[in-house]
């Protein structure tokens, strides 16, 4: 007995915000990308269809997009980094300000909560 079939993996490419064709609200957009893959014996050969897709973060509309449109959208995505990496931003003061320790007043590197 040969058992054979199909299994869909979908990977999460960047958001990016786009306009929306369906509420018309500037949101966030997810770009995913579908593989399906030629299963033998419940392991993944070999992919047999890629599609990509843009789910809408406001309303949760899906729109497919073709190849093409969707490096264009993953290296616009990549450009509004800015250098950043995605990272989370952490709140620091400006230059020349002072920033105040637990108490409100001045940080002396003193404090018992350090």
């Amino acid at each position: 007995m040969i058992i054979f079939g199909t299994k869909s993996y979908l990977y999460q490419l960047a958001i990016v915000t786009l306009v929306c064709g369906n509420c018309g609200n500037p949101a966030a957009h997810s770009l995913r990308k579908k593989v399906t893959k030629f299963s033998l014996f419940f392991v993944p050969l070999f992919p047999i269809a890629t599609s990509y897709q843009t789910q809408c973060t406001f309303c949760g509309t899906e729109h497919k997009v073709p190849k093409e449109q969707a490096d264009g959208l993953l290296a616009h995505g990549a450009g509004n980094q800015g250098g950043h990496g995605g990272h989370g931003h952490g709140i620091q003061g400006a230059p020349g300000q002072q920033q105040s320790g637990p108490g409100g007043g001045p940080s002396h590197g003193n404090s018992p909560y350090t």
